[in-house]
């Protein structure tokens, strides 16, 4: 791990989702195992460019990953106090 998460949480909508499958949430633990290795997943060049800045800085960190129509943000507060992670509408 190249950084802490924190506490890790999600909102309602991806613990619904979590409770009822099993792949979904296969993909949520496999994509916070990718945050961890410093994998942005599905962003622009220029957010991964901003990730990559922010990571020594202690400063808001932001991935996004896909799985067929499932697509997840996780939000790594600053200081890597809480992760957090939601649907893009639930923001």
């Amino acid at each position: 791990m190249k950084f802490p998460l924190g506490r890790i949480v999600w909102t309602r909508g991806v613990n619904d989702r979590v409770a009822v499958d099993t792949s979904f949430s296969l993909f949520v633990w496999e994509s916070l195992k990718t945050l961890c290795n410093c994998d942005w997943g599905e962003l622009s060049t220029e957010d991964k460019k901003e990730n990559d800045f922010s990571l020594d800085k202690n400063l808001r960190l932001l991935s996004s990953y896909q799985l067929n129509d499932w697509k997840i943000w996780i939000v790594t507060e600053a200081y890597r106090s809480v992760t957090t992670i939601l649907f893009p509408e639930e923001y």
